[in-house]
């Protein structure tokens, strides 16, 4: 599947339906269901030929007695299929993997079997289908003799495989192919990292099966994040595309999509964002997201470069709801208008940041040090990608080591011959330091206020031959230990302090104490508080305030790279300190002197820069939508705030003959001068697309 194979305007249509449930598909119109569809721009519907019930929406000859007993309509799916392809819609068929009741049910012996001897999901007396079913045991067989009824039964477009989780198993098959491999089954480790390589064989043997049957269609594994364990040539072998499911109400929130997207549009496969017309999440019936928050999860996708989708879940009845599709038409006719100005749009970025996800074991979006980079630049309208350390850093004029990324000799060559060749890097906390010292020190990020006397020491040699060093010893900078004070204060000075009052800022999370090297040069100091808060002494209600005295470095730089001692990006995730935002996007200031994006729009403004260079243009697209946490469970969006006279300035190494809005096509005033373009525009309502088109040449 080629970039343009992938649709802009696509539906997941969930239709997990209750063996309880009478007259299932009932209700169904083939021509009314594919015109509703139309009617609201909808270009895809992934639509259900397996549910997490374990049943059948087809009249399987291979499976009857997996047909869903009350099914009105024995050609449910093949009808929908056939309806939305007169209409030249495309129809990707989805199936469950690991979650389906009937099976797990009736086969618990291809259950996956935790290292307690347990079945790992909804216990059998509580409602819900979530027990794992292992695709290692004879349940593999079953798969392929499903996916050989879906594949010679139906027109297939593509097909979109569920749940296919990594899950540590202790089965006999699993504990034979462990025991095969070299795996030690009772260690928790070597469990998950069997799970992993035998769930990379089973989708690439897989992929290889369905395409004996369908040489062309879409294959997508979904696990609800795409990431680390996603990367490798051999892992991306099974897919066709990414789909990155991310509902910001259903668990993910609204940091989980820019964070993924960033890294997950790195990994060479086109790919599209997945939201849902809920109101919470999957399976909320009768619900309605508000339009401006579909707006802005489905322009944030154009945005990143991506495809949109937006997840539904069809009325056991086989009627799509109206009120639905009039909110997911108003904002697909307005993806439809823009789609030329995203095919083939490669979205522009200055900063690499390196994941934490790499290093930590979880996925970025649950770090909070890749929370907190994120929302800094992109509050800082920064334009820049996670990527992992095998990634290429070339392109790129700064790198980002945020608080927790260690750096091991591989890296560290590559990161020194990177500041060779003139680039920058700023890195905080534990990053820059060996793997060994940065594991001795993690616990650092871990806690706010420790009930002790003061930091530990590492130069006596407790991190081994890394004490005392910083594997990036590009940072100029010597490692002596915790932080003996917590919290400490940081007295911000010159360049670095620039927009902050020169008095104590206080810094929430215990540093690193370190000593500047001989060519380094503190930028801004730490002072000590009188005391470490502890049960001997305290003062008033949190922490004593600062003695005035300089205690320690808390940023230094050193030539092209800046350091700071303070777990800065965890801190702004956390309680998000302005100090701690503006003194990184100051020291990015230092080292970046023509960023691509300046603007006067506000912090709750997004701005990102596309290339499209068959076009011969820049794409910038803007985006102001405000979350709030009105409820307690997770934020919305109800409101769209505009802002009047937002003014741009984009990098631009060509001369630029008009730049226009789109799709409108109207010209905005421009200048350009000292390799950058200015334009205004006179209000910004939730979101515009600008472009700037080159002069040929």
């Amino acid at each position: 599947m080629t970039e343009l194979d992938l649709p802009f305007r696509q539906i997941h249509l969930d239709f997990h339906t209750s063996e309880a449930i009478e007259d299932v598909g009932a209700d169904f119109d083939p021509q009314a269901f594919a015109a509703t569809a139309a009617a609201a721009h909808v270009s895809s519907v992934t639509v259900f030929g397996r549910c997490h019930h374990g049943w059948l929406y087809y009249d399987s000859a291979v499976h009857p007695r997996r047909v869903h007993p009350h099914l009105a309509r024995r050609d449910l799916l093949p009808a929908q299929i056939d309806a939305l392809h007169a209409r030249g819609i495309r129809a990707p068929v989805y199936t469950t993997v690991q979650w389906d009741n009937y099976t797990s049910s009736r086969r618990p012996d291809w259950c996956v079997i935790d290292a307690s001897g347990a079945l790992p999901g909804t216990p059998p007396v509580e409602a819900g289908f979530y027990r794992y079913l292992c695709v290692n045991s004879p349940y593999r067989d079953f798969l392929k003799e499903h996916l050989r009824d879906l594949l010679t039964a139906l027109p297939v477009d593509g097909l979109f495989l569920d749940i296919t989780q990594c899950v540590p198993c202790v089965c006999r098959h699993c504990i034979d192919g462990m025991l095969a491999a070299g795996f030690d089954p009772a260690d928790a480790a070597d469990r998950q990292a069997y799970a992993v390589r035998m769930m990379r064989s089973w989708k690439l043997e897989t992929t290889e099966f369905i395409r004996q049957h369908n040489a062309e269609c879409g294959i997508f594994y979904n696990a609800g994040h795409v990431g680390l364990r996603d990367r490798d040539d051999l892992s991306k072998a099974a897919y066709t595309h990414w789909e990155l499911e991310s509902l910001p109400s259903g668990g993910w929130g609204y940091m989980h999509y820019p964070i993924s997207v960033r890294y997950a549009r790195k990994l060479g496969l086109p790919h599209l964002g997945m939201t849902a017309k809920f109101h919470t999440s999957w399976g909320d019936f009768h619900s309605y997201k508000n339009l401006p928050a579909l707006e802005f999860e489905a322009f944030g996708m154009l945005a990143n470069g991506g495809r949109c989708s937006v997840g539904d879940q069809l009325h056991p009845r086989g009627v799509l709801d109206g009120p639905t599709y009039e909110l997911v038409g108003k904002v697909y006719e307005r993806v439809e208008k823009l789609e030329p100005w995203c095919r083939g749009a490669a979205p522009l970025a200055d900063i690499a940041v390196l994941t934490p996800e790499e290093f930590a074991g979880k996925g970025a979006h649950e770090l909070r040090s890749a929370v907190g980079v994120t929302r800094m630049l992109q509050e800082g309208k920064h334009q820049f990608d996670f990527v992992d350390s095998s990634m290429e850093l070339s392109g790129y004029k700064v790198v980002i080591l945020p608080d927790e990324i260690p750096v091991g000799p591989e890296l560290a060559a590559k990161l020194a011959g990177y500041l060779d060749a003139g680039g920058a890097v700023i890195a905080s906390c534990l990053s820059g330091l060996a793997p060994d010292a940065a594991e001795a020190l993690k616990g650092i990020l871990e806690t706010r206020y420790r009930d002790d006397a003061g930091g530990r020491s590492l130069v006596s040699g407790e991190a081994g031959e890394a004490a005392g060093r910083f594997a990036l010893e590009a940072l100029g900078v010597t490692l002596l230990g915790e932080a003996p004070y917590n919290p400490d204060f940081l007295v911000p000075e010159g360049e670095i302090g620039a927009g902050l009052p020169e008095a104590e800022h206080v810094m929430y999370l215990r540093a690193l104490e370190v000593s500047a090297g001989p060519d380094a040069e503190v930028l801004a100091h730490a002072a000590a508080p009188y005391f470490n808060r502890t049960w001997r002494h305290y003062c008033s209600h949190r922490h004593a305030p600062s003695t005035g005295d300089k205690c320690y470095p808390a940023v230094v730089r050193s030539g092209r790279a800046i350091y700071f001692a303070h777990p800065v990006f965890s801190q702004y995730a956390q309680c998000a300190p302005l100090w701690c935002k503006r003194l990184v996007l100051n020291a990015l200031d230092l080292l970046l002197a023509e960023p691509l994006v300046r603007t006067n729009a506000p912090s709750t403004a997004i701005v990102t820069v596309n290339e499209q260079p068959a076009e011969g243009r820049l794409v910038a697209h803007l985006l102001h939508y405000v979350p709030e946490r009105r409820g307690m469970d997770f934020d919305i969006i109800e409101d769209v705030l505009p802002l009047h006279d937002v003014r741009v300035s984009i990098r631009a190494d060509r001369p630029v003959k008009a730049v226009r809005l789109a799709p409108e096509g109207s010209d905005l005033v421009f200048e350009q001068s000292a390799g950058r373009v200015s334009f205004s525009l006179e209000k910004l309502e939730g979101y515009a697309v600008v472009e700037l088109t080159f002069l040929s040449t």
